[in-house]
């Protein structure tokens, strides 16, 4: 007899996975306020490779509009400030010599629309990821009655499955009213 336990938490781990995906990508929507993790995808060469920015520089933000970048060695200044402005951040850097700094400027209302349609796309994203979740377990559901389970502990195993996707399917749309709140607040 099939273990009805494994399917429902095989599922509730992709829907975790799911919910944690989309977080880190609503981290990296910039929405008028400093956030480190914007620059994630920057890399720097150095010393014949790329690596990330935050491999070669201590990222800090000292308030709500400015992020500090402090290259560890004085020569990387330039690469860094070069890889910024070739970024799709959006924000030119200025440099004093020993640290870069960026303002974050205020977004415009078109600016704002489209970010919240962008975060929108990653909640969609996000809810086809935990639905296939769920439909992929009771599809292992329906072919475990043929291995001899009963139906009606299937149909429990299959209500368990639809309890955790309406769990992570409310996470979704918080975590997306969150983000277009944080965007749309000006």
């Amino acid at each position: 007899m099939v273990d009805t336990k494994q399917f429902v938490k095989a599922a509730e781990i992709k829907m975790t996975d799911a919910v944690n995906h989309l977080d880190e990508q609503l981290s990296h929507i910039r929405a008028g306020k400093a956030n480190p993790k914007i620059l994630d995808g920057i890399k720097v060469p150095y010393y014949g490779s790329l690596v990330p920015l935050s491999n070669v520089a201590t990222v800090t933000t000292p308030d709500a509009k400015t992020i500090i970048i402090t290259p560890w060695e004085k020569s990387l200044i330039k690469d860094v400030e070069k890889a910024i402005m070739n970024s799709e951040v959006g924000i030119t850097p200025e440099n004093n010599g020993e640290i870069i700094r960026l303002g974050i400027p205020p977004l415009t209302e078109e600016r704002r629309r489209t970010l919240a349609r962008q975060s929108k796309q990653e909640a969609e994203n996000a809810k086809i990821s935990v639905r296939n979740a769920r439909r992929d377990a009771i599809e292992q559901l329906k072919k475990s009655i043929k291995d001899g389970m009963p139906e009606d502990v299937e149909k429990d195993a299959e209500g368990e499955v639809q309890k955790i996707h309406d769990k992570f399917i409310k996470r979704v749309d918080e975590l997306y009213a969150a983000k277009e709140k944080e965007i749309m607040t000006v």
